[in-house]
């Protein structure tokens, strides 16, 4: 992968059966990133199962199958290099585990290609993943229709489907100038890198020269600081060892350094990335880092390291807005699920519930409602049962948004207004 180019998350959204994977695995294959023996391969087994044609699904679904298995993989299968960026497909086979990634900004998606069958429409999973991608603040779409060659690339199908998606980008308020729209398909390769003979009556672009235009991600190394720790380790010779992602800032050799909300501080003595020491890391960058003073049991996972002289904030309680995805009752004010936020995950009292906004238009439905429930979008004020640092996601969206779960499953998804500090 080369390093110069600008580097994008890409969310792969849409319903179920629409064919995101088969369209991931044509990407990957289309601009060189899965090599020719491994798609043969998978040939062969798709057609030895009486699947042909399944190929490229396949490549995604054994990745799938294989991260299941606790098995690691190499994560060049999920990226992709065009003229102007590389990505890393944020692939969203799971729902469940799809919101939860993209949530918890394990995978902050920059940008996403909502994939929706131009023989099947608007499906109850596109409403949901498009909600959602407008309310994690991704902010622009690229919509491919796909399976075209299902509906023999018809335009009247298209311009049926099209209408359909526009109205429901317009019902979340997502800007349907920042969308464009591309018949494709996916298993037979139209309009993915090359223009399709298929599709005459269609002059836009192709798949690729859409991703290429999208606009380049700024990376926030202007905000302050932010690293939430993933593990801590124990290495001899050096002493305790925290290892996260950086989200914003940079983290440099020689800086004091405040973790919270274990609230204990020291000055970083080394960075090591990819076995290499470093002067600095920069958002993007999983690093390890040593810093003097600091014990194993002073740190944990779910802390997040910051300037000492701008520490992460600890919220004694917070505002946030959240859209409730899948609960099979109601929700209540001192209901207790557990937050996923960046790397902590934390047990947290909706203590009220503010206000119940129109999911349509966002504007204010009812003041102090005493319940909501599936498909409602809301105000409430979270009470955190013990520390957790937290931002709001107007100043750094990083660490700004969360995953509600409970009973195994995303039950809402959120993110933060304001913190009122401990």
């Amino acid at each position: 992968m080369s390093e110069d180019k600008p580097h994008q998350n890409l969310a792969v959204i849409g319903h179920v059966d629409h064919g995101k994977s088969t369209l991931v695995g044509r990407l990957l294959y289309e601009t060189g990133s899965v090599p020719e023996h491994v798609i043969e391969q998978h040939r062969e087994e798709a057609e030895s199962k009486g699947k042909g044609g399944f190929e490229f699904a396949y490549v995604m679904d054994n990745l799938a199958e294989e991260r299941e298995r606790g098995v690691t993989i190499d994560i060049a299968h999920q990226e992709f290099d065009t003229d102007e960026f590389y990505f890393t497909i944020v692939d969203c086979p799971g729902h469940r585990d799809f919101v939860k990634n993209m949530i918890t900004g394990a995978s902050q998606a920059d940008n996403a290609v909502l994939v929706v069958a131009a023989d099947d429409g608007v499906a109850p999973q596109t409403r949901e993943h498009v909600f959602l991608a407008r309310t994690l603040g991704i902010n622009e779409l690229i919509v491919a229709i796909n399976k075209m060659d299902v509906v023999n690339y018809g335009e009247d199908e298209y311009n049926e489907v099209v209408k359909e998606v526009k109205n429901l980008l317009k019902q979340v308020r997502f800007n349907t100038e920042d969308a464009s729209f591309i018949p494709i398909s996916a298993f037979e390769g139209d309009n993915i890198s090359e223009e399709s003979d298929n599709t005459g009556w269609y002059d836009g672009e192709t798949l690729l020269e859409a991703l290429n235009a999208l606009p380049a991600p700024q990376p926030p190394t202007d905000a302050p600081l932010r690293l939430p720790i993933q593990d801590v380790y124990t290495i001899s010779g050096i002493g305790t060892v925290p290892v996260g992602r950086v989200e914003t800032g940079t983290l440099d050799v020689g800086a004091n350094v405040s973790f919270q909300p274990s609230d204990v501080s020291g000055e970083v003595k080394t960075i090591e990335m990819h076995h290499q020491e470093v002067p600095q890391a920069e958002p993007g960058d999983n690093v390890g880092f040593n810093v003097r003073g600091i014990g194993k049991d002073d740190i944990r996972r779910g802390d997040v390291c910051g300037p000492a002289e701008d520490p992460p904030k600890v919220a004694d309680t917070f505002q946030a807005q959240i859209v409730v995805m899948q609960h099979p009752s109601v929700i209540t004010a001192g209901y207790t699920p557990v937050f996923h936020a960046h790397t902590a995950q934390v047990a947290c009292t909706i203590e009220s519930i503010d206000q119940k906004l129109d999911p349509a238009s966002g504007e204010v439905a009812e003041e102090n409602p005493d319940f909501i429930k599936n498909g409602d979008a809301a105000v409430v004020t979270v009470r955190p049962q013990k520390p957790l640092s937290i931002e709001p996601s107007s100043e750094i969206p990083e660490l700004g948004s969360f995953a509600v779960r409970d009973m195994g499953q995303t039950i809402a998804a959120g993110k933060v207004l304001s913190v009122n500090e401990r």
